[in-house]
């Protein structure tokens, strides 16, 4: 199970505190033992079509008792309908063990779901459906036309009102609306008539369809709650939480437990190896409407491993989250141009525009020593760099904000693409929403997704890499990074983006044009500031 590396290691070659599993540039050991798993993966050829849709592997570099150095690693959920593989750690709990509860449970949920597949594609109940139909189509079209024959006896009405009719002619106007209108419920109550046995079957029909659902749904609930019960979570202090326990009083997500992170750390703390460093990499395509590339690093993801991990890594020396840790990067601000009314600052890469939940500093909060009623108008990622633009009151900044929302803004940024571009120039729009299982990360959905649109244009092509620029009409979160990285947009993520590409130095991405109308002067304000990559 454990994979030695077989030679003697520096203290320099090992990092000095274990990986924080949100963030982080994977080790070159783990990089190592990730190229040593791949091989291993390509060997088995009856396993890559089902690999290549997709899966996460992870890798845990650990210290034997005997102060050997090797690795485990694991995969996420199951692999080809299993739970288990030799070379790679077990899971948590194996849930599908054939005498286990689980399946048995399961068994009895598929056969809830084949009995309401059956009343689903019941031929009567299909028969009765169309019927009820194309009865309720033709009673709403006759109901129309009484109607409208109403409505015109009532303009007709509406007329002989205007030739001053006599008090017995009101009266015969007012009976005759009386009676069309009573005449028009009866009328409605016939139609229903016509169509209740049909109904009271089609209701039958779905009462059925529903109980069953219903019992589906409280089999589902009691199956999750009892297989996460099943899932003993170990820490490095030797301690035991269930997954129930750990998430307290929220619901646990479906997988919570299968992923590859708390697996590997699970066989290490239960067979006294010591963690040192961990990283995940992905294999195959990306999921629908998400963005990830073969063999690249990921961190672990936050609503199904964040509170695990957060229990399992108590105990151990881990490194501090590096986007909670205090900057320098503001000392001195770079500020491009500035009036009694406005100012627009080079924001350095790193460097938070408004404060977020660890307190750092951030734009916002360093100007507020300069200019205490001082207001960020738009935002731009930590790590993007570029121009900012700031209020220096709160008047301006509705006028500015209020620009911004009406697409009054010409805004461009400069970036650097992972791949080469085919095309000279083109426009990506797509429908992006958060991604709820793994914030801040977005998600390419044509159901929830906002629209987005970015017009680009190349101005260099590398070897490897193509220099952009991009004009975006919309401010969606992450935009011009998924547009870069989704395959449906340029397919070339830009170069350092650890949430949708792959880390390096630094995000290659810098805002350095503005251009908009002065709000008080009406003159025209142009700052730019050019990128330093």
């Amino acid at each position: 199970m454990i994979h030695l590396f077989n030679r003697k290691f520096s203290a320099d070659e090992l990092p000095t505190r274990f990986t924080y599993p949100f963030c982080y540039t994977a080790h070159a050991l783990c990089r190592e033992a990730a190229d040593i798993v791949s091989k291993h993966v390509l060997s088995f050829e009856d396993w890559l079509a089902e690999l290549d849709n997709g899966k996460m592997f992870g890798v845990l570099i650990v210290r034997t008792t005997d102060n050997q150095i090797g690795f485990i690693s694991a995969f996420s959920g199951n692999l080809m309908g299993v739970n288990y593989h030799p070379y790679f750690v077990p899971a948590v709990y194996d849930m599908l063990s054939e005498d286990g509860f689980f399946i048995l449970e399961v068994r009895v949920i598929s056969d809830i779901n084949n009995q309401i597949e059956d009343i689903e594609n019941d031929e009567q109940y299909a028969k009765q459906k169309r019927r009820l139909f194309e009865l309720a189509k033709a009673s709403e079209s006759k109901l129309k036309e009484r109607k409208l024959s109403n409505i015109r006896a009532k303009e007709l009405r509406y007329k002989r009102k205007l030739m001053n009719p006599s008090v017995e002619d009101v009266r015969d106007m007012a009976r005759e609306s009386q009676h069309h209108k009573a005449e028009y419920k009866r009328f409605e109550k016939v139609l229903d008539a016509d169509m209740c046995d049909i109904k009271s079957e089609v209701e039958c029909f779905e009462s059925k369809i529903d109980e069953l659902k219903n019992k589906r749904r409280a089999k589902s609930a009691k199956l999750q709650l009892r297989l996460f019960e099943q899932f003993k979570m170990l820490n490095a202090n030797g301690e035991t939480k269930t997954i129930v326990e750990i998430f307290g009083e929220n619901k646990p997500p479906a997988g919570a437990g299968e992923c590859a992170a708390p697996k590997l750390l699970q066989y290490a703390f239960a067979n006294s190896l010591t963690p040192i460093a961990m990283a995940e990499f992905w294999w195959g395509v990306s999921p629908k409407g998400e963005i990830r590339h073969h063999g690249q690093f990921y961190p672990s993801c936050k609503a199904k491993c964040k509170p695990i991990l957060t229990f399992m890594l108590q105990g151990l020396d881990v490194e501090q989250n590096p986007l909670a840790q205090p900057t320098n990067l503001l000392d001195k601000l770079d500020i491009v141009y500035e009036d009694e009314w406005m100012l627009v600052i080079n924001k350095p890469h790193g460097a938070l525009s408004v404060e977020g939940k660890n307190n750092v500093d951030s734009v916002d909060k360093v100007l507020k020593n300069h200019y205490p009623s001082s207001l960020v108008v738009h935002r731009l990622d930590m790590a993007t760099s570029g121009l900012l633009l700031i209020a220096k009151n709160i008047d301006i900044y509705k006028m500015l904000q209020s620009m911004f929302a009406n697409r009054e803004v010409t805004k461009r940024y400069v970036a650097i693409l992972k791949g080469v571009l085919k095309e000279d120039s083109g426009v990506v729009e797509l429908p992006i929403c958060p991604n709820p299982f793994d914030r801040p990360r977005q998600m390419v959905n044509y159901e929830h997704g906002k629209a987005s649109k970015t017009k680009y244009t190349v101005v260099e092509r590398g070897e490897s890499t193509t220099r952009v620029e991009f004009y975006p009409t919309t401010g969606r979160t992450h935009q011009l990074r998924v547009h870069s990285a989704y395959k449906d947009g340029l397919n070339a993520p830009i170069v350092g983006d650890e949430l949708y590409g792959e880390a390096s130095e630094r995000l290659c991405l810098h805002a350095e044009y503005l251009s908009f109308t002065h709000p008080v002067t009406s003159e025209r304000v142009e700052v730019e500031a050019l990128a330093d990559f």
